[in-house]
């Protein structure tokens, strides 16, 4: 008699059922993947530029930069991926995202220097 019983095995244990996960991944649109992760990039930047009901608690604009910065990257190279039924709202927060960082920086970015401006251009209020 062995000294595991079922639920000692990883495979029977709740572990993560990789291939359903990848069935359930396989069924999802990219556009809609890509939509997703442009919300998540938005909230966590809002979070991080202390836009949220908690305010400065989680304010760090050095992560909101980076998280700005890859949302502008993934829409930029998501435009001709994405509708402009999805696109321009995500482009619209991205852009109100931008101001917000600019307007919580002690010492304003130049024009065309903030987050994402590398690919948006100057992001003018």
């Amino acid at each position: 008699m062995s000294d595991t019983s079922p639920s000692d095995n990883p495979e029977t244990s709740g572990s993560t059922d990789f291939d359903a996960m990848t069935r359930d991944i396989a069924e999802v649109p990219a556009v809609e993947v890509i939509v997703t992760v442009a919300v998540n990039l938005m909230s966590a930047a809002a979070v991080k530029l202390g836009l949220t009901e908690e305010g400065d608690k989680y304010k760090d604009l050095d992560e909101a930069r980076k998280l700005i910065h890859a949302l502008a990257g993934l829409l930029d190279a998501s435009t001709t991926e994405i509708s402009s039924f999805h696109a321009a709202p995500l482009r619209d927060g991205l852009k109100s995202l931008q101001l917000a960082f600019r307007e919580a920086s002690v010492v304003p970015d130049e024009p065309g220097q903030g987050p994402g401006e590398k690919y948006t251009g100057p992001v003018y209020g």
